[in-house]
């Protein structure tokens, strides 16, 4: 069950790590390519060298968004997990919600109700006429202890 709440956690580092690749590598090859086109000094100096660098953009942008759509699918794969996981514990609370209100007594329904009704929180009275008997420690030995 710990590992349930730590994958949402790995899951955005994850996503931060693909955008930050994503990000990264799109920077590094528009970098590389005005660097080349300096190097050979035809930056702006031609139309090629400008729709050489837009269809790098958009290659870059390209990569980019199918980075980000993967780990997007992804993260929404885990989100129905959670989802069903959820619904799941929902209805099994359900379920021992309405067996206890069966096993209830009405004095306790009403009591319950007006717990709700006014706020506070639930008493831990016992009904008149009952008593248990003092708890006791679990271990009680004769002998001595270690």
């Amino acid at each position: 069950m710990k590992s349930q709440w730590c994958r949402p956690v790995a899951m955005d580092l994850g996503v931060y790590q693909l955008r930050h690749f994503s990000i990264s590598f799109l920077n590094s090859l528009l970098f590389a390519s005005l660097a080349r086109e300096r190097a050979f000094g035809t930056l702006c100096s031609s139309g090629a060298s400008v729709v050489a660098i837009d269809n790098k953009i958009e290659q870059a942008m390209d990569l980019v968004k199918s980075h980000l759509m993967y780990a997007v699918r992804e993260e929404v794969e885990v989100l129905k997990e959670q989802i069903k996981e959820l619904i799941e514990k929902n209805s099994q609370l359900e379920q021992e919600n309405n067996l206890l209100k069966t096993l209830a007594s009405p004095e306790q329904l009403a009591q319950f109700q007006a717990q709700l009704q006014t706020g506070s929180p639930p008493a831990t009275t016992q009904p008149q006429g009952t008593t248990q008997p003092p708890a006791q420690p679990a271990s009680q030995g004769s002998g001595p202890t270690a």
